[in-house]
């Protein structure tokens, strides 16, 4: 019995109906006429009402040999999910123009398009190659869509490519695309693995772009912009090969700035249009394996070359596109041998896990404690990545192709033991400071001295970032 007040709760059994002989003939006739109602009344509530539709000699009854009780029960199932006015309208649009289109194939032998012959005007920048190939007889294929209540065709055809004049022979542009902030790093990189230029192109112009089409343009102008370059000099054009890039979503603590950036990263779309244009042009492409090019180049090359982190990326990714393989430094071998840069890096890493901890333990706001996790996990995977090194005796010399065989990523473990501990950010922009570790002159100060200048464990204003 229902309560006057109280929520309701509703319970449910499943089962399978046996009816007698010749009625479930008559009971899934029933369910047709019925399903067939609703959506004759779906057509019909936007002009007429439920009394109207119902009623004996209404449209339902008669039609659908329905009593009217049934005719009721229908309108009230379609009720629910009824649109009316501009919704319905827009609704019934998509409906009908999902379901018309029209393609024709192209066909070289027939002398072009035999089903559709171009008689358009448009301001299209291609107008003119796709008139050529009509004029020549040379095939191309169309497909016609409803969009908005009107037809849209879409043109496209296939185009031999040149040969490449430009290839890695003569050298390397390498690219590295940034989000933070957004731009293009630029390396060419001669054969003998020299930079021979670098140089940045900002991406901010397209972040700013009013609509999806003003983007488009942007970001075909940045590639003529870069294969410009590559032609200038000769060379190849070289990018790091990704399949996936992560998404972060509202509330899970990556912070709304970090979001933004991340969905306003146009790299795919970027490269595509560059690699395209490249091959266009005939300048060769290649592509490297992404692992640890910004780390090598930070480590590496930016203080080495008094490069930026971006630069220094590019350059690495150079690199490694003409086949070269990065050592590493004598003074980083040196240092991840030195079992007190070791303890000093894994202490302040677990100092840092117990902080977290207790920060996230007395938090009440749900989202700072989910970016609070976060931040436990990368100094858990750093505190790790410490360990494992302190704890095999293998083999310390660098790869980019992997693990060394210890088990363990050199790059990475240099990384989490100079980045944070010492140079106070997990990615700096500054990393001229690690000059002394990379010359093996880290000696001077580490005995007694305090932590380096940069940073340090007991640095009161060290920033996570």
């Amino acid at each position: 019995m229902r309560g006057r007040g109280k929520a309701e709760g509703y319970q449910g059994v499943q089962a399978r109906l046996v009816f007698p002989e010749r009625e479930e003939a008559a009971v899934l006739d029933l369910m047709r006429r019925f399903s067939a109602a609703k959506r004759f009344a779906y057509n019909r509530l936007e002009g007429s009402t439920r009394e109207e539709l119902k009623r004996q000699d209404g449209p339902l009854c008669p039609r659908f040999r329905l009593n009217t009780r049934h005719a009721d029960e229908a309108i009230e199932k379609v009720k629910r999910q009824h649109l009316s006015g501009k919704d319905w309208k827009r609704l019934q649009r998509e409906w009908k123009e999902k379901r018309q289109g029209l393609y024709a194939r192209g066909d070289g032998s027939k002398g072009g398009n035999l089903n559709l012959r171009l008689l358009v005007r448009t301001g299209h920048p291609h107008l003119d190659k796709l008139l050529e190939r009509v004029h020549a007889g040379l095939p191309y294929n169309v497909e016609l869509s409803l969009r908005e209540g009107q037809v849209q065709a879409h043109f496209t055809w296939s185009e031999e490519l040149p040969p490449p004049t430009h290839t890695r022979a003569n050298g390397v542009l390498g690219i590295d695309v940034n989000s933070n902030p957004y731009h293009l790093a630029l390396a060419v990189v001669s054969p003998e693995e020299n930079l021979v230029r670098h140089l940045t192109l900002s991406l901010e112009e397209v972040d700013s772009a009013p609509n999806k089409g003003a983007k488009e343009l942007l970001l075909w102008k940045v590639a003529h912009q870069v294969v410009a370059v590559a032609e200038e000099h000769g060379v190849a054009v070289a990018t790091e090969r990704l399949k996936y890039l992560r998404k972060s979503r509202r509330g899970d603590g990556s912070g709304r700035a970090f979001r933004r950036r991340q969905h306003r990263f146009a790299y795919r779309s970027l490269l595509q249009k560059i690699h395209a244009l490249a091959r266009k042009r005939g300048v060769e492409v290649l592509e490297v394996h992404p692992q640890d090019t910004s780390s090598i180049g930070m480590l590496k090359y930016a203080p080495l070359l008094s490069l930026s982190k971006d630069i220094a990326a590019a350059y690495v990714i150079g690199r490694r596109a003409l086949g070269f393989t990065e050592k590493l430094p004598k003074g980083y071998g040196a240092l991840l041998r030195d079992e007190g840069f070791l303890a000093q890096a894994e202490g302040f890493h677990q100092t840092r896990l117990r902080e977290l901890q207790k920060l996230k333990e007395t938090e009440r706001n749900p989202y700072l404690k989910r970016k609070l996790s976060r931040e436990m996990g990368k100094a858990r995977r750093s505190l790790n990545l410490v360990q494992s090194l302190r704890g095999s005796p293998g083999s310390r010399s660098g790869s980019t192709e992997g693990r060394n065989p210890s088990g363990v990523n050199p790059w990475r473990v240099l990384r989490v033991g100079l980045f944070l501990p010492f140079l106070g950010r997990e990615v700096p922009r500054d990393l001229s400071p690690l000059k002394p570790f990379l010359h093996g002159l880290w000696e001077r100060w580490k005995m007694g001295l305090g932590p380096h200048p940069g940073g340090g464990p007991e640095c009161a204003n060290v920033r996570f970032c």
